[in-house]
């Protein structure tokens, strides 16, 4: 039978904050909908959802973080504690202290000496500071978890402060760019400006920092289309991190699904991120948001009582079979419980607000196996799943998912309903391996080059399913991927033993930076294969920002934790690598003048209805089909991908869909010669783009001498196949 703990006194009575002088009440009854701090002009309504809690006092503080007054909220409507301030305005900062049973063998985690943080704030203030007066239990005590600490938490946690949502979005309008023409490009709010020359030091990583002109200007000149946001809801740096002078870097420790990280505001506003995103949006860039649902910076049962704990540990969360202990499918110490309907509501109007309020045009998932899955496990058809594809809002929205996480069935790669794109971390290793020259590969590239329909040709999906990604912020950057064979993480504090050991790098000769020319050129030619691989491919295509200019972390596969130099852009030091920049937007540029590489339909390779041509056909370096031997010779390291432009989409039928490509790739060590074949038309081939820097650009016959491959070598040529002629842009 469970029993509850004999509440133990904290040694450092001292620490305990005085109540304010309570006054007459001019609390109202108020609404129970909708849930959070809510401004309607002339007062503000509190709305709290906790279905096991006793009683809800409403904590109001002054700007110097004293408690001025408690407010016990009157009414108690369907599990939601609510009451309405007619003299409150925005501005104002608050908390909340929810009363109920202390018994963690039940699930139950109340406390009210501990000020909690509304889940539904829009704008939170002040830091966090580590003191143990955050833990509902007495540190260090014989009981652990089953103590009762009775110190007050206020002086040591952020609060909320009420806001105006009021904005004057203008004329802006969202981009909507279609997922055939989607470029996804990965970045940090703070990293990418901390050092750029162009950005005022008193904007340097923040929203503000991003909205400035030249660094838009950038980011739309390379030809990407999206502009995916590291995690920019509050979170929390963790104590083991801040006691070794490090910091969280990455942002996936969510504090509050509504607010913005108060570190990346430079005019402590929430104005701030919303004219950085009408900013991208007026130069025809979407903003992607990457967002952490699936768990909160309170850890497990011995993590601290900052927000949802407090208010209601047995419905936000999912509990063991022993409800003392967390299921912990993240790896961070809990899980949401998004089977709950009112957790599910926390989720999606928090998708919502960023959708409506905010303006974003979509969201990357973190763990999103954790948001489909039911207690039975990972459902297509589980409630937070099918929320998403019914929701108007939400349905139009772009939605990424990164399908795998820690717990029972937890890799679901294709396995999210339509409407969904997934991150392919098939792509990404296929792609590394093919091009560091491991064997049999061959065979699985060319299903990743046309769109992965082993994983994505299925209920009506489209190849654009596919986000196609080399690197991510997870892991080594391209710069480090060809030029280390091990991680390097010792400036993290562990080690070298955090982040992954199996990453298909490879450092050429040498590992880390060289002065050799020889393993320089190679390395330059292999990330123009993989960028050519990335970007040339059927499929939604992810670039990690500073790919494109060598940004390097010097070896560290796992920089979540350093918010310095080391992840940081280099912005003057990628003006060394104008050549690679150049080289993207000729990519991309490439990628969006011929609709034969972004269709919207699978390649099969089988005969056209009426054409009696393949939409794509696979060539050996003697020009003839690829035939079954071939495919099973793991040998095998070339080959060719003829697209016919005749076959293209009648949507496709204008500038740039009246020629043919062909793909030619070439992983081995010694050069090789390809037949090229004859061309679907009139045209001769002519070159596009090549990682080889000595092949020359012009026009190549089918009758000619064969084509020569250097070692580890790709090109993209061209033929005309109708009358229409234009050059691309």
């Amino acid at each position: 039978m469970n029993q509850k703990p004999s509440p133990v006194e904290s040694i450092d009575v001292h620490d305990a904050a005085p109540q304010p002088a309570r006054r007459p009440s001019r609390v109202r009854e108020g609404l129970p909908f909708p849930l959070g701090a809510t401004w309607d002009g002339l007062g503000v309504n509190f709305a709290l959802f906790s279905a096991h809690a006793t009683r809800v006092e409403l904590c109001l503080f002054d700007d110097e973080g004293r408690e001025t007054e408690r407010i016990t909220l009157p009414e108690h409507t369907d599990e939601v504690w609510h009451g309405y301030l007619p003299d409150a305005r925005p501005g104002q900062i608050y908390g909340y202290r929810v009363h109920g049973p202390y018994e963690p063998q039940a699930g139950h985690r109340f406390n009210p000496n501990k000020l909690l943080l509304d889940p539904y704030a829009k704008q939170i203030v002040g830091q966090l500071r580590w003191h143990d007066a955050l833990f509902g239990y007495v540190i260090g005590h014989a009981d652990g978890d089953l103590s009762f600490d009775k110190r007050d938490s206020a002086p040591y946690v952020p609060k909320a402060r009420v806001i105006d949502p009021a904005f004057t979005w203008g004329n802006t309008r969202r981009p909507q760019i279609p997922w055939d023409h989607t470029v996804v490009y990965e970045t940090h709010v703070r990293g990418y400006t901390m050092r750029h020359p162009r950005v005022p030091p008193e904007l340097r990583g923040t929203f503000a920092g991003l909205a400035v002109q030249e660094v838009i200007d950038y980011i739309k000149g390379l030809g990407v289309t999206a502009v995916e946001l590291m995690p920019i809801h509050a979170f929390v740096d963790d104590k083991y991190l801040l006691d070794n002078g490090l910091r969280n870097y990455w942002g996936y420790n969510t504090l509050g699904f509504f607010a913005p990280q108060p570190r990346y505001m430079a005019t402590h506003t929430v104005a701030e991120f919303k004219e950085m995103v009408a900013h991208f949006h007026d130069a025809g860039l979407e903003v992607l948001l990457d967002v952490v649902y699936n768990h909160t910076a309170e850890g497990n049962e011995n993590g601290p009582t900052l927000s949802l704990r407090g208010i209601d540990n047995h419905s936000y969360y999912r509990l063991a079979d022993d409800p003392r202990h967390y299921i912990n499918d993240t790896g961070t110490g809990n899980t949401l419980n998004l089977s709950h309907p009112r957790v599910l509501q926390l989720v999606t109007d928090s998708l919502r607000y960023w959708a409506n309020d905010m303006h974003v045009d979509g969201f990357r998932f973190d763990l999103a196996t954790i948001l489909g899955r039911e207690w039975h496990g990972f459902d297509q058809g589980g409630g937070f799943l099918d929320v998403c594809g019914q929701d108007p809002t939400l349905a139009r929205l772009k939605l990424i998912a990164e399908p795998w996480d820690l717990g029972p069935g937890g890799y679901q790669a294709g396995g999210f309903p339509p409407g969904w794109a997934e991150w392919n971390d098939r792509f990404r290793d296929t792609a590394r391996s093919f091009w560091r020259g491991d064997e049999g590969r061959l065979a699985e590239l060319t299903t990743r080059l046309t769109g992965s329909a082993d994983l994505f040709d299925r209920r009506g999906r489209r190849p654009f399913a596919s986000v196609n990604f080399i690197t991510s912020h997870d892991g080594f950057t391209l710069e480090d991927l060809v030029s280390y064979d091990e991680k390097h993480n010792e400036a993290n504090g562990e080690n070298n033993n955090d982040g992954a050991d199996h990453n298909l790098s490879w450092n050429h000769g040498h590992e880390g930076p060289t002065d050799d020319p020889a393993i320089l050129a190679l390395r330059a030619r292999q990330k123009r294969n993989l960028l050519a691989t990335l970007l040339l491919s059927q499929g939604t295509p992810m670039l990690l920002a500073g790919d494109e200019f060598s940004h390097t972390q010097d070896g560290n596969n796992n920089a979540y934790c350093q918010d310095n130099e080391l992840t940081w852009f280099d912005w003057l030091a990628a003006e060394h690598s104008r050549g690679l920049s150049a080289y993207v937007r000729h990519l991309l540029r490439i990628r969006r003048h011929y609709p034969l590489l972004r269709r919207k339909h699978f390649l099969t390779g089988k005969i056209a209805e009426g054409l009696d041509v393949r939409d794509v056909t696979w060539l050996t370096p003697d020009g003839s089909m690829m035939e079954q031997p071939d495919w099973e010779d793991p040998s095998r390291s070339t080959v060719g991908m003829l697209l016919d432009g005749r076959t293209a989409e009648s949507t496709n039928r204008r500038a740039g869909g009246e020629y043919s490509l062909l793909l030619l790739v070439h992983a081995g060590a010694e050069p090789i010669a390809f037949q090229l074949p004859a061309s679907p038309g009139a045209g001769d081939w002519q070159l596009l783009v090549t990682s080889d820097p000595d092949l020359p650009h012009g026009v190549y016959h089918d009758g000619d001498e064969p084509f020569t491959l250097q070692p580890r070598t790709f090109c993209l040529l061209r033929a005309r196949v109708g009358r229409r002629h234009r050059e691309y842009t």
